[in-house]
């Protein structure tokens, strides 16, 4: 068997040497709380549309509804705040005769059914993409803290979005250990169906993924959401189901 002694100046160095491990430890441990954009590099080498054409999963359809939307100019120079939906959102919201879609309401209705995106009218595809977009370039920093349980306390902010609906925006504080507000952080964006009744029937949209910057504006990723809040292109699937069955449908044009 073999015997190793230490002296007290080798033990104060090992002491010393444990101490500065469990340092770095629960320094990492920490971060990982935070969910502000991640440990990867938040900038991206293009302008804001070319970002979502980039990341065709997960918003290869997201892009071509800017297109059809004639904001292509916007997505490519001009700054501002845009919380993406996904394109399961658009996959969704569509649907088909069998599921709770825009094709299973138009065609009990009596209506058409839409076969290609490009038969919506333009003015509803920016009408409802508006809703996602903000002015000014903010961070998750930038956005108070709210607490959906104490929105007295921490009521997070209210703003109008490029197409002048309100929504709030926040950013809620985990628990860590046992403890209050010490944990990750997670920006929420939250459509308000009526301005006249700003704490009613709120549809709450998790980021994923948030700070993620482009040349210009800033991206923030929304959760894929299972809910009717996140669920629907535009939160409130009425409002673009009744857009659409009142503007009608035009024929497919193959050049879109």
């Amino acid at each position: 068997m073999v015997v190793i002694n230490y002296n007290k100046r080798d033990m104060k160095k090992l002491i010393f040497a444990c101490a500065a491990l469990l340092l770095v430890l629960n320094a990492c441990k920490r971060d990982e709380y935070y969910r502000d954009g991640g440990l990867a590099n938040p900038n991206f080498n293009g302008n804001m549309l070319q970002y979502l054409q980039a990341k065709k999963v997960p918003f290869d359809t997201i892009a071509k509804i800017v297109k059809l939307a004639g904001m292509e100019s916007t997505f490519s120079n001009e700054d501002f705040t845009f919380f993406a939906p996904d394109d399961d959102v658009i996959k969704r919201t569509i649907g088909t005769i069998r599921t709770n879609g825009l094709n299973n309401f138009l065609f009990y209705s009596g209506k058409d059914t839409v076969k290609t995106l490009d038969q919506i009218s333009p003015l509803i595809w920016k009408r409802y993409l508006q809703r996602y977009m903000f002015k000014g370039v903010n961070r998750l920093k930038d956005y108070q803290q709210i607490d959906f349980d104490v929105k007295s306390v921490y009521p997070g902010g209210l703003y109008y979005s490029l197409g002048g609906n309100i929504s709030n925006i926040g950013v809620t504080y985990g628990t860590a250990n046992n403890i209050k507000y010490i944990g990750y952080r997670q920006l929420v964006l939250t459509y308000i169906p009526d301005a006249s009744k700003p704490n009613d029937n709120w549809y709450i949209n998790k980021v994923s993924s948030s700070d993620i910057k482009p040349t210009n504006g800033v991206v923030h990723a929304l959760a894929f959401n299972d809910l009717i809040g996140g669920a629907y292109f535009g939160f409130n699937r009425s409002d673009f189901f009744n857009d659409v069955y009142y503007s009608g449908l035009t024929p497919s044009d193959s050049s879109k």
